[in-house]
């Protein structure tokens, strides 16, 4: 028989928490975009970057976004189909193409924005104080630990609720 500390229990093991955690919140607000808008998650992914940023590549956006380049490539290729973005090549690296909202795919993002901000805020709303405070520090801390949080990012106004972690435009 195994020992204790010879078995891994995943329901306590942090990154096995997190993981898990993150896929529900996920698929739960994959509900809201795919009934809305047909989208699959690096569709919606692709979509808020370019939203958030604006012109971006596909490398960029794979930075900004942690996604697999094949899944970026999917992702462009069908919001390319329903003419909500588009490719400019650049003039330089023939190679290199920069990717944009069309006007429709920019009123798409509009129209989700409201709705993602009101999932995010019914989620938080879930949670009473001090939990809200102390989940924003901790992942704030967890992610200063894993160097993901940039420099200039102010952890502890972050923690008393001050708006969280800015991430910097991709390069």
């Amino acid at each position: 028989m195994a020992s204790q500390d010879d078995v891994l229990e995943l329901e306590t093991f942090l990154p096995y928490r997190l993981y898990h955690l993150a896929d529900l919140v996920s698929r739960e607000f994959a509900r809201i975009y795919k009934d809305r808008l047909g989208l699959t998650r690096p569709e919606w992914r692709t979509l808020s970057g370019l939203g958030q940023y604006g012109t971006m590549t596909a490398r960029e956006l794979g930075q900004q976004s942690a996604m697999h380049k094949t899944k970026i490539s999917r992702a462009v290729a069908e919001l390319e189909r329903r003419r909500w973005l588009i490719r400019t090549p650049d003039e330089k690296d023939r190679r290199i193409e920069h990717l944009a909202l069309t006007k429709a795919g920019l009123a798409a993002y509009c129209e989700m924005v409201p709705l993602a901000k009101a999932f995010e805020r019914e989620l938080l709303s879930r949670i009473k104080e001090p939990g809200r405070g102390a989940l924003t520090a901790a992942l704030d801390a967890i992610e200063a630990a894993l160097s993901l949080t940039p420099p200039d990012v102010d952890n502890e106004s972050a923690a008393a609720g001050g708006g969280g972690r800015r991430r910097a435009r991709p390069d």
